[in-house]
C-alpha cells in the first residue's frame, strides 16, 4: 500500500520544464549555432575514427580497440543531451516528460560512467605498453581486451541502474523546473517532495567516489609511466609522452566535471551550466581532435582512408 501511494505521488508530475542556458533569444540562437556545429563535428570526427580503426589493420591493437570504444561512447554521450537541447531552443516551454527525463538520465550516466572506466583501462594499457613492453602482447591479448570491455560496460550499466533507481523512487509532486538543459540527478532530486539528504550522500558515495578513485588511479598510473620514461631513449620517450599527454588532457576535462558536480551536495552554483556544456558538447568533440592530431599512426590511417596516400606508399 505504501509503495502504491509513493508511485501515485511520483506520477503527479508528468512533465518537467528545462530552464536551458539562457532566456535571451539572441543568446539562445548563438548557443544553438554553437551546439549544432559542435554536435556535427563530434559525429563526423568520432565516427571517422571508428571507421578508420576498423578499416586499417595496422590499428587493430588494444590501444585503438579502446579508442574506438571511446569514440563510440562520445557519439552516444553527446546524442543523449544535445539533440534535445537543439530542439528546445525553438520551444518556449522546453518540456520533457517524466519517462523521457528518467531515460535521458539513465543513458547519460551509463555512457559517462563507462567512459570513466574506459579511461582507467586505457591508462592501464599505456602502463603495460610503456613499462612492460616485452610482456604487452601477452598481458593485453584480445581475450583480455574483450573481457575488460565487457566489464567496463557492465560496470557502467550497474552504476546507472542504481543511480536512476534512487532518483525514480522519490516522490515528485510540486516544483517542475530543472535548472539545466538536460535531466541529471543533482537537479532532479532537488524537486522531490521529501528529504533527500540520504540520497545525496549515496550519490556522492557512488558517482563522486567512482570519479575521485578513478582519477587518483589515473594520476598514479601516469606518474609511474613518466618515471619509467626517464630511462628510455629520446624518440620512444617523445612518442610515449605525446600519447600520455593526450590521455591526461581527456582525463582532466572529463573527470574534472564529474568530480565538480557529483562530489558535493546538490547545491546549484553559477559554474554548473558552463561545466555541463564542456561535459556534454565540448569534451566529445575534443577527443577525436586530441587523439588524431597528436597521433602519427592515426593521421596516416586517416590519409589512407581518404585516398590521400603518400607517394612512397603509392610506389
Amino acid at each position: 500500500m505504501e509503495e502504491a501511494n509513493l508511485l501515485n505521488q511520483t506520477s503527479l508530475v508528468a512533465y518537467f520544464r528545462l530552464r536551458g542556458l539562457s532566456v535571451n533569444q539572441k543568446v539562445q540562437m548563438a548557443v544553438f549555432s554553437m551546439f549544432l556545429i559542435f554536435y556535427v563535428l563530434t559525429l563526423i570526427g568520432n565516427i571517422l575514427i571508428v571507421i578508420t580503426i576498423i578499416y586499417d589493420r595496422r590499428l587493430h591493437t588494444p590501444m585503438y580497440f579502446f579508442l574506438s570504444n571511446l569514440s563510440f561512447i562520445d557519439v552516444c554521450h553527446s546524442t543523449v543531451t544535445v539533440p534535445k537541447m537543439l530542439i528546445d531552443t525553438w520551444s518556449e516551454e522546453k518540456l520533457i516528460s517524466f519517462d523521457a527525463c528518467v531515460t535521458q538520465m539513465f543513458f547519460l550516466h551509463l555512457f559517462a560512467c563507462t567512459e570513466i572506466f574506459l579511461l582507467t583501462v586505457m591508462a592501464y594499457d599505456r602502463y603495460v605498453a610503456i613499462c612492460k613492453p616485452l610482456q604487452y602482447l601477452i598481458v593485453m591479448n584480445w581475450k583480455v581486451c574483450v573481457l575488460l570491455a565487457v566489464a567496463l560496460w557492465t560496470g557502467g550499466t550497474i552504476h546507472s541502474i542504481a543511480l536512476t533507481s534512487l532518483t525514480v523512487k522519490l516522490p515528485y509532486c510540486g516544483p517542475d523546473e530543472i535548472d539545466n538543459f538536460f535531466c541529471d540527478v543533482p537537479q532532479m532530486i532537488k524537486l522531490a517532495c521529501t528529504d533527500t539528504h540520504i540520497i545525496e550522500i549515496l550519490i556522492v558515495s557512488n558517482s563522486g567516489l567512482i570519479s575521485v578513485v578513478c582519477f587518483v588511479v589515473l594520476v598514479v598510473s601516469y606518474a609511474v609511466i613518466l618515471v619509467s620514461l626517464r630511462q628510455q631513449i629520446s624518440e620512444g620517450r617523445r612518442k610515449a609522452l605525446s600519447t600520455c599527454a593526450a590521455h591526461l588532457t581527456v582525463v582532466t576535462l572529463f573527470l574534472g566535471h564529474c568530480i565538480f558536480i557529483y562530489s558535493r551536495p546538490s547545491t546549484s552554483l553559477p559554474e554548473d551550466k558552463v561545466v555541463s556544456v564542456f561535459f556534454t558538447a565540448v569534451t566529445p568533440l575534443l577527443n577525436p581532435i586530441i587523439y588524431t592530431l597528436r597521433n602519427e599512426d592515426m593521421k596516416s590511417a586517416l590519409n589512407k582512408l581518404m585516398g590521400r596516400k603518400d607517394r612512397k606508399e603509392e610506389k
